[in-house]
């Protein structure tokens, strides 16, 4: 008797905690949401495709500022851009076990940022008359996201990529492009 209580006792200890656990090891099934940053506003849905691996859609205006070119025009932009981002949550398993917050995926992540910027003239908003071009990118990038809050989260990233322009501008085909990212945003 006394022998099956402390074998009771240890696979309580054992095994409970992933029981009576609040945290995911898992990826949320869908997030819809919306994000700010430094240069543009966004709209996303985050779809899970499988334990710790994501699928990013989102919708927004990337912004810039330019000046200093040869007709010396100085002003702001604020481009179209569609993209979509494979995630691989690498570390969303391990702060699950150590009893930190996964919800909204709330983990380290590595992604493909694959961008597609529109030159379409209707939604390109600007203070200046501006060429903008077309354009496509490929980003491998690290990042992290964590919550502030129930709703409320950010995100931080870096990765170096190239961008492909679709346009004939120059001799260029395309160049070596960085993204660096810092968005505050609002999960639904």
């Amino acid at each position: 008797m006394k022998v099956s209580k402390i074998m009771t006792l240890i696979l309580m200890l054992l095994f409970g905690g992933r029981v009576f656990s609040q945290q995911k090891e898992t990826v949320e099934k869908s997030i819809f949401g919306i994000q700010t940053g430094f240069l543009g506003f966004w709209v996303n849905n985050e779809s899970r495709l499988l334990s710790n691996l994501s699928l990013k859609s989102e919708l927004g205006l990337d912004a810039g500022l330019f000046g200093g070119n040869s007709n010396d025009k100085i002003g702001s932009v604020a481009v179209p851009v569609l993209t979509l981002e494979p995630r691989y949550y690498y570390n969303i398993q391990k702060r699950a076990v150590t009893s930190k917050v996964t919800a909204n995926n709330s983990a380290n992540f590595i992604a493909l940022n694959l961008k597609y910027q529109s030159d379409v003239d209707v939604f390109v908003i600007s203070n200046n008359n501006v060429d903008v071009i077309s354009t496509i990118s490929i980003i491998p990038k690290w990042s992290i996201r964590r919550n502030l809050g129930n709703n409320f989260h950010y995100e931080t990233g870096f990765g170096v990529g190239y961008r492909h322009f679709l346009e004939k501008i120059n001799s260029e085909k395309g160049e070596v492009t960085v993204d660096l990212h810092v968005r505050i945003g609002y999960n639904f």
